[in-house]
């Protein structure tokens, strides 16, 4: 019998934190939308951003503290961290650990091999550029890559692209985006996914659902208004 010791593989603890608290409403809003975002397929991926992004401003705190001290030590590790950090494409090269401080989810979010590809035009949304990707035909650097939560380095940004063997290289297939050269709309930053409009179209059964329940609602109206004028001139009536 094979004796197991502590940090085999086959029982890795677990790299992220949960919530405290199950039952959040703020929070399950907030989550849920990120997860509609960036087409993410569970909370747990938010959860695990949440702990990279938490780790990331723990060591800096710690540094900021250690730093106040004269440690060179702290020093290496500051630029070490940041030098990190900009390789990755979320901070600048001129970045500073308050930097580090004001990141969020998002910065880390934006970061990932699913949401690099949608916003390079590759898929039509952020879920079809997940499928791309588990299915096999997406490319780093020439290397098939199949995990959606890949962290996109700045010099591997430009070496992404459909795998060579993958149909997706057809120029005519129908799951491949046409080439788009249209500039981001008034208000919205380059290289970030823009949700407040919804560009879907109504259909027409929609709309006429939508005009009988506006006029239930008008109808509704109506009557309590009328209620509150008879009962105003029963009072004026016994005065």
């Amino acid at each position: 019998m094979v004796k197991l010791t502590m940090g085999d593989p086959k029982f890795s603890r677990r790299k992220y934190h949960t919530p405290s608290h199950p039952w959040q409403s703020d929070r399950i809003k907030e989550e849920n939308e990120l997860i509609h975002k960036y087409g993410l397929k569970n909370k747990r991926e938010v959860w695990k951003a949440k702990s990279t992004l938490a780790n990331f401003r723990q060591q800096a705190r710690m540094l900021l503290a250690r730093l106040r001290t004269g440690d060179e030590q702290a020093m290496r590790e500051k630029d070490e961290l940041l030098i990190r950090l900009n390789n990755l494409g979320i901070l600048p090269k001129d970045a500073q650990l308050d930097d580090v401080l004001a990141l969020s989810v998002e910065n880390f979010l934006a970061r990932r091999l699913q949401t690099v590809i949608y916003m390079k035009g590759l898929a039509y949304t952020p879920h079809q550029a997940r499928q791309f990707i588990i299915h096999g035909h997406i490319a780093v650097n020439g290397k098939k890559v199949t995990i959606p939560s890949y962290m996109i380095k700045q010099k591997e940004e430009e070496f992404i692209e459909y795998y060579d063997n993958s149909v997706l290289n057809k120029p005519d297939h129908p799951m491949v985006p046409k080439a788009t050269t249209e500039e981001p709309a008034a208000g919205q930053v380059k290289g970030t996914i823009d949700l407040t409009e919804d560009k879907t179209e109504e259909k027409p059964e929609e709309k006429e659902e939508g005009k009988k329940e506006g006029k239930k609602e008008g109808k509704k109206e109506a009557k309590k208004e009328a209620k509150k004028a008879t009962k105003k001139k029963d009072k004026r009536k016994k005065e």
